[in-house]
């Protein structure tokens, strides 16, 4: 049997502390990813790769507006249920979505970062489907950022076959 969970303030200050607190969260992992990476466009502009590759410029904007979403989305969902299960496997996939950059720019290491990014689409599979019996919203502003994991996860596939 389900126990239900009372619902986060949906206005007011404290709801928009935790919007910014997910924000915060969202920034942390993206700032632990980038740290020491530094030379990621000369780094990616000297691999070969497949004529499909996206340059190197598009990934900032791409990764601006798909951390928003994230946030957002972990936030609608906090408001709902708490942290809850749901949240749990946001958390998952934030801390996997950290660890990729270092392993594939820093190590240099394609291969293991292949095998990282299909545990972070799994973990946003998981995240959208928890997200989907809370919040259809949530849902689907983490649609964006599990398309591009994917187109990601492709490019990473291909950049290790051509570069082994």
């Amino acid at each position: 049997m389900e126990t239900t969970r009372q619902a986060r303030p949906t206005t007011g200050r404290p709801s928009w502390f935790a919007l910014a607190g997910f924000a915060a969260a969202v920034f942390v992992a993206a700032a632990i990813g980038g740290l020491g990476v530094q030379g990621t466009t000369d780094e990616y502009a000297s691999l070969q790769q497949p004529s499909w590759a996206p340059p190197s410029w598009l990934f900032g904007p791409v990764w601006s507006a798909l951390y928003a979403l994230i946030a957002v989305a972990g936030w609608l969902v906090w408001r709902r249920v708490g942290f809850s299960p749901a949240l749990w496997a946001w958390t998952a996939q934030l801390v996997l979505n950290a660890i990729w950059t270092p392993l594939f720019f820093g190590a240099g290491q394609y291969g293991l970062a292949f095998a990282e990014i299909v545990l972070m689409w799994l973990a946003i599979g998981v995240t959208v489907a928890l997200f989907a019996r809370v919040s259809r919203v949530a849902m689907a502003l983490m649609l964006p950022y599990w398309a591009w994991v994917t187109f990601a996860a492709a490019l990473n596939l291909s950049i290790w076959q051509l570069n082994s």
